[in-house]
């Protein structure tokens, strides 16, 4: 008799301590249902977790956890079911509260038998909505990274094939200015140099696409007002949109100046109002606006002007809008779009130290935003022009492609000057330390322990009077000029040429 109350006593405290146990576990609610899924036993966790006391929720039918399209689906019964047929039921999903507020919720039911029968189940839920926000967060930076790696990779591909089509063109354009120079008046012929040449500028500006995007484009950067850029040339973008899409305007007074790379900053504003007047077959609106804003993103904080391109067109599909920044992706038919515009647009406001974003909505309109960094100090004012310079003396020219170099002899000699031409740094310091030259026009990509920016900084230090031209067709070391040293961007044309030299410090 004594031994069997002893086992009562060691039971009841067995029984005592587990109950207490699961009572006072607050991170999980713990609690039991009957067969038909109502709410036998409580805990402080399930308190805590769903809101509700033992008072409250004894008695209940545990669907009240679920949604309400969860519960007009079945899932609680269905739930029950599972846990009874395959031991178990395991699920993440939305679940309810006692306030009304919705968590992420895993859950484990398991059923308890008592001789072959389920006399009820077991019901284990965690909330884990903060792990599963994290999880979310971690996704999108996964992606935000996948997609980045892959904009490099397409930067480096089409960075390469630009840097070498514009070596191209310039022969091709240089060798048609000395064409020009040296043909008659042969009607035919003069209308072929000009379709050769109206194709050469067409292939620049593309490989500029390209370049930007690729954001491998040597910049020259420079603080404007932005209202007298768009004055300047309101007239090219009234032509990009043509007769029957209205151009408006909406420019705050007090707008910020920018430091950009104005050619780079026109050449976005069109490529965007044109794909703008495409997205409007039946005509509408166009609206640039600019306003200053402050922002303080993540990735994004500081003082910028917004720069608005509203249209009132067809709006871009959901499924589309992640991938019109791609290179050569477009919905245009063959022949009426390159896929290269929208893809400039955002190498430039990126390597501007900005960024692109983009609204839409079908059937409303799309608004393309630009937003360029604040920049100090007083706005450049537009050179006032003049005559061609022609100069005289004698310039080195540093120029590892023969191609490129004979063409670049020829316009300077057009000039006015005398050429010498090394393939090197190296032979460029031998040169100069034995003859001596007037002024140095160096390519920048160069073979050798000594890049064309390298060889300028050397120059700067051992002949700091020297006047040096810098040329490329892109380059990432161009990136760190930083305004040291002038850069003419290939191809160039002669006139191109002439007022780079006309500025050099003399």
């Amino acid at each position: 008799m004594v031994k069997k109350s002893s086992q009562q006593r060691d039971l009841f405290e067995s029984e005592r301590s587990f109950r207490l146990l699961v009572e006072g576990v607050a991170d999980y609610a713990l609690y039991m249902l009957d067969p038909k899924g109502i709410i036998t036993s409580w805990n402080i966790g399930g308190e805590r977790i769903k809101g509700y006391t033992p008072e409250e929720i004894l008695g209940q039918h545990f669907s009240r956890f679920y949604t309400e399209t969860d519960r007009a689906n079945g899932k609680p019964a269905r739930a029950l079911g599972i846990a009874r047929d395959k031991g178990r039921y395991e699920e993440e999903g939305w679940r309810v509260r006692k306030d009304g507020t919705f968590f992420w919720a895993s859950v484990v039911i398991d059923p308890i038998y008592e001789d072959g029968e389920v006399i009820g189940f077991a019901k284990i839920t965690r909330d884990i909505t903060e792990r599963r926000n994290t999880q979310l967060k971690l996704e999108a930076m996964q992606k935000q990274l996948a997609e980045s790696q892959k904009f490099d990779a397409l930067g480096q591909l089409t960075g390469g094939v630009a840097h070498d089509f514009n070596n191209l063109l310039m022969i091709i354009s240089g060798s048609l200015h000395i064409v020009k120079k040296s043909v008659d008046d042969d009607t035919r012929l003069q209308r072929a140099i000009s379709a050769i040449e109206t194709a050469t500028k067409r292939g620049a500006a593309l490989t500029n696409q390209l370049l930007t995007f690729a954001r491998r484009q040597s910049v020259n950067p420079q603080v404007i007002d932005f209202s007298e850029r768009i004055t300047a040339i309101r007239e090219v973008l009234d032509a990009g949109v043509g007769s029957s899409v209205r151009l408006a305007f909406d420019i705050d007074r007090k707008v910020w100046p920018l430091k950009t790379d104005v050619s780079e900053l026109e050449t976005a504003l069109l490529n965007l109002v044109i794909n703008a007047r495409d997205a409007m077959p039946d005509g509408g609106t166009v609206t640039i606006r600019a306003r200053n804003v402050a922002l303080d993103e993540a990735h994004l904080a500081g003082e910028f002007v917004a720069i608005d391109i509203a249209d009132t067109g067809l709006g871009i599909p959901a499924d589309v809008v992640d991938k019109i920044f791609e290179p050569f992706f477009t919905t245009k038919p063959i022949g009426k779009g390159t896929g290269l515009g929208l893809s400039q647009v955002h190498g430039f406001a990126h390597q501007a130290g900005g960024t692109v974003k983009v609204a839409s909505e079908l059937g409303k309109g799309t608004t393309f935003t630009i937003l360029l960094p604040r920049a100090e100090g007083t706005p450049a004012r537009e050179p006032t022009g003049g005559p061609a310079f022609h100069g005289s003396g004698t310039v080195l020219l540093v120029e590892d492609n023969p191609d490129v170099a004979l063409v670049s002899i020829g316009l300077l000699e057009q000039l006015g000057y005398q050429v010498r031409r090394v393939a090197d740094a190296e032979a460029a310091l031998r040169e100069i330390e034995t003859n001596g030259v007037d002024f140095v026009f160096s390519d920048i990509v160069m073979p050798g322990k000594m890049d064309g920016l390298s060889l300028a900084h050397h120059l700067r230090q051992i002949r700091p009077g020297l006047p040096i031209l810098l040329a490329t067709g892109y380059s990432d070391v161009a990136a760190h000029v930083r305004g040291d040293f002038p850069i003419l961007r290939k191809p160039y044309e002669i006139h191109e040429l002439s007022e780079a030299i006309a500025k050099l410090p003399r």
